[in-house]
């Protein structure tokens, strides 16, 4: 083994190990729910709730891939599912025909309203109504700062 490997101590190693098992479970939990109660994962409604509060429901594709934090391609899988079951059109950018632009339709915009209400209940309960006003903070500050951290080294 390398001698200049940084190994985490004890304190570092539990806390490691508490963040992967939520970066685990938590999607997982959300994804079921989501699946159960409306029929869509929760990339799916990542995808629809995000062109639900973009300005004419509409989005480049490119920028609902960035928000998303996803590759173009793996979005560009999910829309064309989400495409094939109505909830959603591809159409050229009337700006610039190089880009594809996703635009809900009204089957998706009823399928985020009618889905909304659970899967925030669901975030509530496995996370927000949890913790206290202190909690929610260091949470955001936290999840700000390796976000960032992440980006920073270009992994996404």
């Amino acid at each position: 083994m390398p001698d200049d490997v940084r190994w985490l101590t004890d304190k570092e190693r539990v806390a490691w190990l508490a963040l992967a098992d939520l970066m685990l479970r938590l999607p997982a939990a959300l994804d079921a729910q989501l699946l159960r109660d409306s029929g869509i994962t929760l990339y799916d409604y990542f995808v629809l709730s995000n062109l639900s509060m973009h300005p004419e429901r509409t989005m480049r594709l490119s920028e609902l891939a960035r928000i998303t934090s996803s590759s173009l391609s793996r979005l560009s899988n999910v829309v064309k599912r989400l495409e094939q079951r109505g909830l959603l059109r591809r159409e050229p950018d009337p700006d610039n025909g190089r880009y594809t632009n996703a635009i809900l339709t009204g089957a998706g915009w009823d399928l985020v309203v009618a889905a909304a209400p659970a899967h925030v209940g669901a975030v509530r309960d496995y996370v927000i109504d949890g913790l206290t006003d202190e909690q929610i903070e260091t949470l955001r500050s936290v999840a700000c700062h390796v976000t960032e951290r992440v980006r920073e080294n270009g992994a996404c």
